[in-house]
């Protein structure tokens, strides 16, 4: 008997082994955000499922929930749970830039590489009754945008001839391959007031921080996109399926009108993505203040002394943290390299060094998150000095913390080498010296916002100083990713610098970093 009980026993716990998973896995589709959200946020709340948690809910109770618990009791990661997609078009470069300086953020932008923006337009500041400074704006990005276009078209050539097609390949493909190649030498002319386009995917908390972001911002032009995000969140959405929907309700209604009504109905309705979830987003008094008063400490601290010579990458050295915050709280108000700061922070002594890091906290109010100044600690620093069409392809790496100083002209510019071999750089170099001069001009005609305005006659071929914050495995990611013989020369030379110094300082870790050497010839019809 204990041998049949024994059989029995294993038999069962074939059976059992047998039996398909109780797990139940489906994706869900159609849903609104907000909806969305509350049905999720019942998982811990119901035992529900998916499936009956919708069935169930309504906007009105969603929007009643939302209020309550996101609002009323601060359960602010119920918001992380409702996604949206936002289209934003014809906004600036400069634009773009503070859109996409949000680190939980997916998107996408026009590429200068893949796009001729020569008949993108370009953003007017308001200059009021200033006509002086329209007019001088005009011309100057009117001068860059006829250069850009002539450029384009001379370094097209200048690659034709030193580059033979080869017989496998299509002379479409060729053309392309190489015209991508000359737009990235020609976009060092496009100036930041170029529009562009972009689309994000966020969840709404995310939305929302980003907005009041936005909303809180230096330009005027970007604190309206932060208006016209929250108004895109809260009104009807774009429905793609409008058109082929009337269409069909219109072919119900030859049959039945009373059953089109109702088809029509709810087929069309008009869907806000999220009218609860975002609607108190509001410029930041936290983050208006503390850039006022440290843009005043960075005045006092730093005065008027020369800006001191730097690498085009500089990994810093290891520092007390109270050192850190006070430097970078700084360093994102001046345009000195991080060194720099440093020093004259070292010189003021303890109690100023205090004080500054005060001021970043001072503001603080009961829901703000700290300035992205505090997220210090991280091993590896870069100080990193590029031209501003790189930087905007190294701003795209948001698993790292970046610190940027504003745009401007102090730095100079980069001239690309194939503009020196195609002896385009004498008409380049007056381009780009006719724009400083008309950028320092605009920015001393007065205004209110004469400075942030004069901005956008700025091209991307000047220099931004960026502090890039992150662990070994983000070094390895960038130098790795961004050294690629693909990638544009540019971004190359600084990722490659960036393991230069990495290797320079932990030598025994050099060989893990599987770069390519950007002195190593490039084979331009590879993509």
């Amino acid at each position: 008997m204990p041998e049949v009980a024994e059989a029995v026993s294993s038999a069962q716990k074939s059976d059992s082994s047998e039996k398909a998973p109780s797990v139940e896995v489906y994706a869900v589709y159609g849903v609104e955000p907000e909806i969305q959200a509350y049905a999720m946020a019942k998982y811990s709340r119901s035992a529900l499922s998916m499936k009956e948690s919708l069935k169930e809910i309504s906007q009105q109770k969603a929007e009643k929930f939302l209020n309550t618990f996101y609002f009323q009791y601060g359960h602010r990661s119920i918001a992380d749970l409702a996604h949206i997609a936002l289209a934003i078009e014809k906004l600036s470069i400069l634009a773009a830039i503070a859109v996409a300086d949000e680190q939980r953020w997916d998107g996408q932008e026009r590429s200068t590489r893949y796009q001729d923006f020569k008949k993108s337009g370009y953003c007017t500041p308001d200059f009021g009754a200033d006509d002086q400074s329209r007019k001088l704006y005009r011309e100057t990005i009117d001068g860059l945008f006829a250069e850009y276009e002539s450029l384009s078209e001379q370094m097209f050539r200048y690659l034709v001839d030193i580059t033979p097609k080869p017989v496998e390949m299509k002379q479409e493909t060729y053309d392309r391959t190489l015209r991508a190649r000359a737009f990235d030498i020609s976009r060092y002319l496009l100036p930041l007031a170029t529009n562009t386009s972009l689309g994000e995917i966020v969840n709404a908390r995310t939305l929302e921080n980003q907005i009041a972001h936005l909303l809180s911002h230096t330009h005027k032009e970007i604190r309206q996109l932060g208006e016209l995000l929250k108004q895109a969140a809260t009104s009807p959405a774009y429905n793609v399926n409008q058109e082929s929907l009337r269409q069909l309700i219109e072919q119900i209604r030859a049959v039945s009108p009373d059953l089109a009504a109702k088809a029509e109905a709810e087929l069309l309705r008009e869907v806000r993505v999220a009218p609860t979830l975002v609607k108190y987003a509001n410029p930041n008094g936290y983050e208006i203040e503390t850039r006022r008063e440290l843009r005043r400490v960075a005045r006092e601290l730093m005065g008027n002394v020369p800006i001191a010579s730097a690498p085009l990458v500089d990994l810093l050295d290891e520092e007390p943290l109270e050192i850190e915050l006070a430097t970078t709280l700084v360093y994102e108000h001046c345009h000195y390299p991080y060194r720099q700061i440093r020093q004259a922070i070292a010189a003021a002594g303890e109690v100023i060094r205090r004080e500054v890091i005060d001021l970043g906290l001072r503001h603080r109010g009961k829901h703000d998150e700290m300035l992205r100044a505090f997220c210090a600690g991280q091993q590896f620093r870069f100080d990193i000095l590029m031209d501003i069409g790189g930087f905007r392809d190294m701003h795209r790496h948001r698993r790292c913390v970046q610190i940027g100083q504003e745009f401007t002209t102090k730095h100079g510019y980069d001239t690309p080498q194939d503009v020196n071999a195609a002896g385009a750089s004498e008409k380049y170099n007056t381009n780009m010296e006719t724009a400083a001069r008309a950028v320092k001009q605009l920015a001393q005609l007065g205004g209110v916002e004469a400075e942030e305005s004069s901005q956008y006659a700025i091209p991307l071929g000047f220099r931004k100083r960026t502090l890039f914050k992150m662990d070994f495995a983000e070094v390895v990611y960038i130098t790795e990713l961004r050294t690629g013989p693909a990638g544009h020369f540019s971004y190359r030379n600084v990722a490659y610098a960036m393991y230069e110094a990495v290797a320079q300082e932990y030598p025994a870790l050099a060989k893990y970093l599987r770069v390519h050497d950007v002195r190593e010839p490039v084979d331009l019809l590879k993509r």
